[in-house]
């Protein structure tokens, strides 16, 4: 058998001590920028203090009813429930060994840039992720890459470039999109060209166990040997998807027959092997990868729907081939991205790159539009929600850079007694619905509709005639600005520089519209001058234009100024400019 390789180093662990709250002062650093991300996300390592700085740093004080705890002592009592697809229902997590969770998560095949279905697998992978380091786990997030298929080799061909040479440079396209959704790196991001040793030694053992069967170079697993095969995905054998990946092989013991190895075609890479010079199946890498990183038994494995049959079918008997006593406590698998209804894929050809969102639409936009919806449910791609989350993001930037701009000018110390008893109910009531939330299955869309309440306690303390006079006023938008912050760092919602990503908004809404900045305020003139005037409905045409185009105007005593907004009458569509 295998032997079972654990993580290596020590990941960060976000436990913390509870601080009393009259040691608590305001901090204002923001994590790092998105380009020292990108750096961090293409070294293929553990997580280190200062990648998970930002879901730690200066935020985690928030007390209970009690007063005086630190919000993440109340996470660590919270039961955590996922849902297993192994059992079909919720269950309470347990992972194998206390305060440590092991998980593989299924990675990209690297033939071409990723598309917004690639983009909602890893970003919820990534919320887990983020919320089981807060909750004080240690994490091993292993999630690798494809980067030998025939999929590969055939893009390699058609483009006059080496197989590796082109995965390659898609794993770095790759880096770069996760980088700019705002994703952590796992902790290793293993390659199948890098664990041949590890694939071939487990197809050896797979055959001396007797599950394998060869044939001229090429070995396959013979699915009649087990007899529980399909129990994931409840599945019959006839049901397994033939020539998926591969080509109809009629010399096969059962047409359910899966590859282990397939010996090389010419001008294909191949590696050698006790049975033919060739290269790994799709399905065994999976199981040899997270064997070598997590063992035969880790706590969760994950992917999207689409990977229940019949890969990971596969590497469960694969993985039971070897090792009896392999299991994965918790299956976990997010829904499809759809267009009109049918699942967004490359093989369907009605996809959208992360690349092509991401050029009218802001990054944070689409991870808000991608947990806008339950993990496990499908999402309908649709302009009007991409508008939506734009607007949401710009709202929740604004909030928080006006509140730091007033907190920057004060150093006060918060203690339980200087926050006014209805701000500390806002605040009791957004973290409970918080941890409530996350730990019923990630529900990040109840989170995201808490969001409003203590975003507009803020902006009432900030804005209205009320809210400033209002006793306490420092200390409650500290310890609202405080809560916000500390959440949504675990949603990866967190911007590294607010007024950088406004401004970017902006750039977003007027590529959008298709108008400059030196328009907009020139249109703003005119209708400044047409209100002077008397000419309403001058003024009212030109705001109204705009409207149409994506332009919000907001009048105030200090003049007019504009914000992106979804578009008056808007059609629920997907955009010609995003067209592949």
């Amino acid at each position: 058998m295998l032997a079972s390789l654990s993580c290596c180093k020590t990941l960060l662990t976000l436990r913390r001590a509870a601080l009393p709250l009259s040691r608590i002062r305001v901090h204002l650093r923001h994590p790092r920028s998105i380009r020292n991300y990108a750096v961090k996300a293409r070294v293929r390592c553990f997580c280190s203090a200062e990648t998970s700085q930002h879901l730690v740093e200066g935020n985690n004080w928030v007390v209970d009813g009690d007063g005086g705890r630190s919000i993440k002592g109340e996470a660590r009592k919270k039961e955590l429930w996922l849902y297993n697809s192994m059992s079909r229902q919720k269950e309470l997590f347990k992972p194998k060994v206390a305060g440590k969770v092991g998980m593989y998560v299924c990675g990209v095949t690297a033939y071409d840039l990723s598309h917004i279905g690639h983009a909602r697998a890893y970003v919820t992978f990534d919320v887990l992720y983020r919320y089981l380091k807060y909750l004080g786990y240690e994490v091993c997030y292993v999630r690798n890459f494809t980067d030998v298929d025939d999929k590969i080799i055939a893009r390699a061909n058609e483009l006059g470039e080496e197989p590796l040479c082109l995965s390659r440079r898609f794993c770095e396209e790759f880096h770069q999109d996760m980088a700019y959704l705002y994703c952590l790196p796992p902790s290793v991001e293993p390659r199948v060209s890098d664990h041949m040793p590890q694939i071939i030694d487990m197809i050896k053992q797979i055959i001396d166990n007797g599950y394998a069967y060869q044939l001229d170079g090429d070995v396959y697993f013979s699915v009649d040997k087990f007899p529980e095969y399909g129990r994931l995905s409840g599945r019959k054998l006839e049901d397994n998807r033939v020539g998926e990946r591969v080509a109809v092989d009629s010399r096969k013991r059962n047409p359910a027959d899966f590859a282990l190895w397939k010996s090389a075609k010419e001008g294909e890479p191949f590696w050698e092997s006790p049975w033919a010079p060739g290269r790994p199946g799709w399905h065994i890498e999976c199981s040899a990868m997270s064997a070598a990183y997590l063992g035969y038994s880790f706590d969760i494995h994950g992917g999207g729907m689409d990977l229940m049959f019949p890969h990971h079918e596969n590497e469960i008997v694969q993985s039971c081939a070897v090792c009896r006593e392999s299991n994965v406590r918790y299956w976990v698998h997010n829904g499809f991205v759809t267009i009109d209804s049918e699942k967004m894929s490359k093989s369907l050809g009605n996809f959208f790159t992360i690349r092509q969102v991401i050029e009218v639409y802001h990054p944070l936009a689409l991870r808000l539009f991608l947990l806008g919806t339950h993990y496990r449910s499908p999402i309908n791609y649709s302009d009007l929600q991409l508008q939506s989350a734009s607007e949401r993001i710009f709202y929740i930037c604004q909030t928080l850079h006006d509140c730091v701009e007033v907190l920057c000018q004060h150093n006060v110390a918060i203690d339980k007694v200087s926050v006014p008893r209805d701000t500390m109910n806002c605040v009791r009531k957004f973290q409970n619905d918080f941890m409530t939330s996350m730990c019923d299955d990630l529900h990040t869309t109840v989170v995201l509709a808490a969001l409003s309440d203590p975003l507009k306690n803020i902006n009432d303390l900030l804005h209205t005639r009320k809210g400033k006079k209002q006793q306490s006023r420092i200390e409650s938008l500290a310890a609202l600005e405080n809560i916000v912050r500390d959440v949504l760092s675990v949603l990866g919602l967190m911007p590294s520089s607010y007024s950088e990503i406004l401004q970017q908004l902006r750039e977003k809404a007027l590529k959008r519209a298709k108008l400059t900045e030196t328009v907009v305020l020139q249109k703003i003139e005119e209708r400044t001058s047409a209100r002077k005037n008397s000419e309403y409905e001058k003024s009212d045409a030109i705001r109204e234009e705009l409207a149409a185009l994506g332009i919000a105007l907001m009048d105030s005593p200090d003049g007019t100024t504009w914000r992106p907004a979804v578009p008056i009458a808007l059609p629920d569509r997907v955009p010609e400019t995003q067209m592949p």
